[in-house]
Formats: C-alpha cells, structure tokens, sequence
C-alpha cells in the first residue's frame, strides 16, 4: 500500500497544514489581485464621466433643447408628451415574430445571412 493509507497520523497533519497554508496564501493572492483589478475599474470608470463631461455639454436627453422643443405642450410636434399617443405611436417599436417565416425561407434553400 502506498499514499494516505501508509501515512501516519504525524504525516497526514503536516500534509494537511501545507495544503491549508497554500490554500489561504493562494486565497489572499487571488483577494488581492481582484481588488487591484476593482480599484483599476473604478479609476477607469472615473476618468471616463470625467471625459464625457468635458466633451458633452449636454449629458441628458431631457436637457436637449430640441428635445423639449420637440415636446413642447404648446408648439410642439408631440405636444401629448413623451408617454402620450404620438410618441407612442411614432417612436415605439413592436415585435413581429418572423421565426416561422424565415424557416419556411430556408426550407426552399434559399440562403440567408443573419
């Protein structure tokens, strides 16, 4: 017999201290490194708002003036607002399933690049 059979009950302890001493250095390496790669994430991102608020002077699609040109209860062309039957009907898009159609399509060979 050879391997944990054979080992003594002295071997098997030592055995078992290396492997949990490799497992917590390993553990705490691996911590670490996700928190360098968090902290570098974070700067990223940072610098990124930064950049875009020197560029844009408008960040938001609210504060657009031809947006709320656009909206503008009086003369504008969705003067029903941005949830109202105008926009609705102009700006919103629906779902078609076309799945059936598409296999119909291909089932006669022609060849479609999707």
């Amino acid at each position: 017999m050879s391997g944990i059979a054979t080992m003594s009950r002295r071997g098997f302890i030592k055995a078992a201290a290396i492997v949990t001493g490799y497992t917590i250095v390993g553990l705490r390496f691996a911590g670490s490194a996700i928190a360098s790669v968090g902290g570098y994430v974070g700067l990223r991102q940072q610098s990124v708002y930064e950049a875009d608020a020197k560029v844009y002077k408008i960040r938001k699609s609210q504060d657009n003036p031809m947006v709320q040109k656009l909206y503008n209860h009086e003369k504008g062309f969705l003067h029903d607002g941005p949830c109202g039957h105008m926009s609705h009907r102009l700006l919103h898009t629906h779902y078609v399933e076309r799945g059936a159609a598409v296999e119909a399509l291909k089932a006669k060979g022609v060849a479609l690049k999707l």
